[in-house]
């Protein structure tokens, strides 16, 4: 008689890095979705694929890669929740498949590690449900960088090179700026590190940037004449690109405002942005330890490419958000995972490491914690500046400004949008018009000229109807009511019937509007 064979079978492995994902899911779709409103900036993204409101000034250093994103939502409902939801859902989902593609560079523990580092960020929480940009050239640098690594092995087939064009293609689509800076080190490998010199890496990096920006310079041909003119301009707009030290002003703005311009806000809670100092300290022990492993590209490359993508925000500008530098801690995040993993394997006895992972557990729930507390503070205040916006576009309509109507001042776009109306402005980087034609249209279609309450009228709405917005700040001057030309079929000189929606078309179309990132 044969005994039965017992068939001994693995346990199954925890998926840490699907539960990090489940969770940050949980954590947006719980803390943020329910509470925020649309920002400045969504409503300018957003415009451009919305095709119930007129489209907003697209500024020159903007991309349209999150626009495109938002629009089959936008398509399909208008419901900001609903928007909400697919983006929270969007970005966890982005969130696991970034950091999995480091699996066979870390393993599982220290990628789940990574990338609960990152999520666990108030501001990677904040802006996963937000149709802003730098949340996902943050994924798409972790992917890229990961893949580069993996297209570097001569057996990694053709999966990696088209995973790593692909990402930069994504990150480049995003953001243009980002996608420049994400591509130089990785270059810069290929041409100095022997191992990584093969063709294959390279092309990827180098046709994964030219489909991510062939929309971006195709756009600064058809509307500024060309790369080198459209360059100019965001630098203009920028308030002038140069050596600015804007490191001091990232770690006053590290827990809010959510946009420091000017920037002269005091260092509130200090003891919650320790971190944030830590990081090079940090980072450069991690340099240290993967250099004497042998393990060196894993650790420097992602550090490499995450001091090319700070440079613009630290260096180059005069203002700060606290989302600028997202992909910058996407990318540290996994070298610290390293480091974490590699100093727990530094203490033998395993008695000793059971009691170093107490305070060391301790230490990232107080982290995680003290994290939920800043965006519970930044969800509120986005969620007033939201409020403010939709009380303004509100108490206009009951003005009288129903579509097609225009709206003027500075806080025009996002409250034109909730109105329904178009936006423009006639001063500052965000002009996109002159004041005579702003008064010509006005001849045409309601309009309103928002201004601080105490700074009184723009100069162009002098003789318009003053009406204050209570709640807001504001005071709408509202135009006379507009003589509508009525449909004449036939005769020399007719106003064709459609005018008016030319005219709205051409200014959405030559618009050239204020850049925050």
């Amino acid at each position: 008689m044969i005994a039965p064979r017992t068939v001994i079978r693995r346990p199954r492995r925890v998926p840490w890095p699907a539960l990090v994902a489940l969770a940050y899911a949980a954590a947006q779709l719980a803390l943020v979705v329910p509470h925020l409103g649309l920002g400045w900036d969504e409503t300018v993204y957003l415009s451009q694929a919305d095709p119930h409101r007129p489209a907003a000034y697209f500024s020159a250093p903007r991309s349209r890669g999150i626009s495109l994103l938002a629009a089959p939502v936008l398509a399909v409902t208008d419901s900001t929740t609903v928007l909400r939801v697919v983006l929270a859902l969007l970005s966890a989902a982005a969130l696991y498949a970034a950091y999995r593609v480091w699996r066979p560079l870390l393993g599982p523990g220290r990628t789940a590690l990574a990338a609960l580092l990152f999520a666990g960020l108030w501001t990677t929480v904040l802006y996963g449900p937000q149709a802003m940009p730098n949340l996902w050239v943050a994924l798409s640098a972790v992917a890229a960088v990961g893949w580069f690594l993996r297209a570097a092995h001569a057996p990694a087939g053709r999966r990696a090179p088209l995973g790593l064009g692909a990402m930069v293609a994504a990150a480049t689509c995003f953001r243009f700026s980002d996608g420049i800076w994400l591509a130089l080190p990785l270059l810069a490998a290929c041409a100095i590190v022997p191992a990584r010199r093969r063709p294959a890496p390279a092309l990827a990096v180098v046709g994964g940037f030219a489909v991510g920006a062939a929309e971006w310079v195709a756009e600064a041909y058809a509307r500024w004449g060309g790369v080198g003119a459209r360059l100019h301009l965001s630098s203009t707009t920028e308030g002038g690109m140069g050596t600015h030290w804007a490191g001091g002003m990232a770690w006053r703005s590290l827990n809010g405002p959510l946009l420091c311009r000017p920037c002269r806000v005091p260092l509130t809670h200090p003891e919650l942005t320790l971190w944030w100092l830590a990081l090079p300290v940090l980072a450069l022990i991690a340099c240290v330890l993967a250099w004497r492993a042998r393990r060196d590209a894993v650790v420097l490359l992602p550090i490499a490419c995450a001091a090319t993508l700070s440079v613009p925000y630290l260096l180059l500008i005069d203002y700060s958000a606290p989302r600028f530098l997202l992909p910058v801690y996407a990318l540290l995040s996994l070298p610290l995972a390293a480091l974490a993993a590699h100093s727990a394997q530094a203490i033998r006895p395993p008695r000793a490491r059971a009691l170093a992972a107490g305070p060391a557990a301790a230490l990232l729930a107080l982290h995680l914690s003290a994290q939920v507390g800043v965006l519970g503070h930044n969800t509120a205040d986005a969620r007033a500046a939201a409020d403010r916006y939709r009380t303004a576009a509100r108490d206009l309509r009951r003005l009288g400004l129903t579509p097609p109507c225009l709206v003027s001042g500075a806080h025009a776009p996002p409250i034109g949008y909730d109105a329904g109306c178009a936006s423009a402005n006639v001063g500052g980087n965000n002009r996109d018009t002159t004041a005579h034609a702003l008064l010509r249209r006005a001849t045409r279609e309601p309009a309103a000229a928002l201004a601080r309450t105490r700074s009184g009228p723009p100069h162009y709405a002098r003789t318009w109807a003053p009406h204050r917005l209570p709640g807001t700040g504001l005071t709408a001057y509202v135009s006379p009511t507009p003589t509508r030309t009525p449909p004449v079929v036939g005769g020399s000189g007719a106003e064709p019937v459609n005018a008016v929606t030319a005219t709205h078309s051409a200014m959405a179309l030559h618009r050239v509007p204020l850049w925050i990132p």
